[in-house]
């Protein structure tokens, strides 16, 4: 079962002092968990017991994998947009 969050997630980044958006997707694995992966952040794979928690944590794995990249001067991922004061998203609501 693939799950696509039309969301985009909040990042901070505390040594650039902003918030970027990315693109998540969610898929629901055999042990019932969920594993989230990101195309805009190359290496960013989370997983967690339900959703909101594994958007949590894709969201802490994100913002370590950008500190390492300022660490060591490497360019923020173009595909990394960053977030004005405004951004709608879509959020999974079970029944």
């Amino acid at each position: 079962m693939t799950i696509v969050v039309l969301q985009k997630g909040q990042v901070y980044n505390q040594g650039m002092n902003e918030l970027y958006s990315m693109h998540l997707k969610i898929t629901k694995v055999e042990n019932g968990q969920f594993l989230a992966e990101s195309e805009d952040i190359p290496g960013l794979v989370a997983q967690g017991r339900t959703i909101a928690e594994t958007v949590e944590i894709a969201q802490d794995v994100a913002r370590k994998l950008l500190d390492s990249y300022i660490e060591h001067g490497d360019p923020i991922p173009a595909s990394l947009k960053p977030i004005s004061d405004e951004i709608e998203f879509n959020v999974p609501v079970g029944v």
